[in-house]
């Protein structure tokens, strides 16, 4: 089962009231609400945070190696601006998906550059909540297609199955 952290960066608690034409009206509880359903219907389990704080989210993400298997992460404005959530993130050594929810490109010219994104696997963009729940398809899809452990290459080994395992001992033979 894949242990997710999704994190929400500053300000997030307003979706639903904040800039409607830019962020959507669905508030952030009930994204997390079908986020939680969703992985768990998908047999991931979800943990998920907001903070406004830029050391509170470097603090959680440089705890989060070997307790999540992965990482979603809306950084919000420290998307253009936080060395501190880039350098967390490399650190910890989890894959992670940079999420937004509008599409940071067709925005201010000062909003097209993240620091955060070199450092994930990828990043969504543009899809309102929407762009969350492809973060986890995205992370729950690298998980199954991968040979055990090697999701990324600090991360910690998943173990192998009973079958896998099987077939370890019959090859020493």
């Amino acid at each position: 089962m894949m242990k997710i952290l999704v994190i929400h960066g500053p300000n997030l608690q307003l979706l639903g009231s904040r800039q409607p034409t830019v962020y959507g009206t669905v508030p952030l509880a009930r994204i997390n609400q079908e986020l939680k359903q969703m992985a768990h219907a998908r047999g991931a389990i979800l943990t998920i945070m907001q903070s406004n704080h830029e050391g509170e989210i470097a603090s959680v993400i440089g705890a989060a190696r070997g307790r999540y298997d992965g990482l979603i992460i809306n950084p919000a404005a420290y998307t253009h601006t936080s060395v501190a959530i880039r350098d967390a993130i490399e650190a910890a050594g989890l894959p992670t998906v940079e999420v937004h929810l509008s599409n940071l490109y067709a925005r201010e010219p000062f909003r097209h550059q993240s620091l955060i994104a070199p450092v994930c696997r990828g990043q969504i963009c543009g899809f309102g909540p929407i762009s969350y729940r492809l973060g986890i398809d995205a992370l729950l899809a690298l998980w199954a297609a991968a040979p055990q452990g090697s999701l990324h290459p600090s991360m910690p080994t998943r173990k192998p199955s009973s079958a896998a395992r099987a077939s370890k001992r019959r090859k020493r033979r």
